[in-house]
């Protein structure tokens, strides 16, 4: 839980720095890198801008949606007893309360990082809360698959035995 509100506290923060005394919304991009400009977004969808809520029932839904999952997320955080599932799930839980948080009072997910290679953008312009959301599921991921792995022969020869 500790993670979760640590990932909401420092979104916020972030956002809040983008909007506020950077300007970002009003100077648009501000270059840092030649590959990681900061740049203002308003996501008005959820991941690459897909199922984008363009009314009031639609936002809400959304809203809906991801509040559901959050919930589903926090239960199986509270039921989870191995420390690195707990940390991804910590992870997702805090970003998706982050950019709930903005839908619920902006109708839409504050946006800023922009990571490009020339024209070419690999991701669409994302915050710390989809970063957050996107380790944590990685983190699940390779849990998963390395908890899913057979176990080693633990030398004890059976077969070889009763030959």
């Amino acid at each position: 839980m500790a993670l979760a509100l640590a990932v909401f506290v420092i979104d916020r923060a972030v956002k809040a720095l983008m909007v506020g005394p950077l300007a970002l919304r009003e100077r648009g991009v501000i270059d840092l890198l030649p590959m990681f400009d900061l740049r203002y977004a308003e996501n008005y969808g959820v991941s690459f801008g897909m199922f984008s809520a363009t009314s009031l029932e639609m936002r809400w839904g959304l809203i809906a949606v991801t509040a559901l999952i959050a919930t589903g997320v926090f239960i199986w955080m509270l039921r989870e007893t191995l420390r690195g599932d707990i940390l991804g799930l910590g992870l997702v839980l805090g970003g998706a309360v982050g950019n709930i948080y903005d839908r619920l009072t902006f109708g839409y997910v504050i946006d800023y990082a922009d990571l490009h290679i020339g024209e070419w953008r690999p991701f669409q312009i994302f915050n710390l809360a989809d970063v957050a959301i996107t380790f944590g599921v990685l983190i699940l991921l390779a849990r998963s698959f390395k908890s899913r792995e057979k176990p080693h022969d633990s030398g004890d020869d059976t077969a070889t035995e009763n030959a």
